[in-house]
């Protein structure tokens, strides 16, 4: 299991992640909000404004106040310093 931070002391299981995106877009608006409807959804952001969304393998939706790109490097150095 590899865990990686995705801001203020938050952590996710790497390998559970499908895919980290971009909360700009309608759709993904609009998925973030039936995730919240549905109580599937973890607001990571300490109140402080979204800027990834994390879709993991379990349906559950995670809103980090981290950039896309810092989560996905973050990953990727968990990734590399395994091998």
């Amino acid at each position: 299991m590899q865990l990686v931070n995705i801001g203020y002391g938050n952590i996710v299981n790497s390998e559970r992640v499908i895919s980290i995106v971009s909360p700009d877009s309608a759709p993904i608006k609009r998925m973030v909000q039936e995730a919240k409807d549905n109580k599937t959804a973890v607001d990571a952001t300490y109140g402080r404004r979204t800027r990834a969304v994390l879709i993991m393998d379990s349906g559950h939706i995670i809103l980090s106040a981290v950039q896309p790109e810092t989560v996905a490097a973050r990953m990727d150095k968990n990734i590399s310093s395994e091998e």
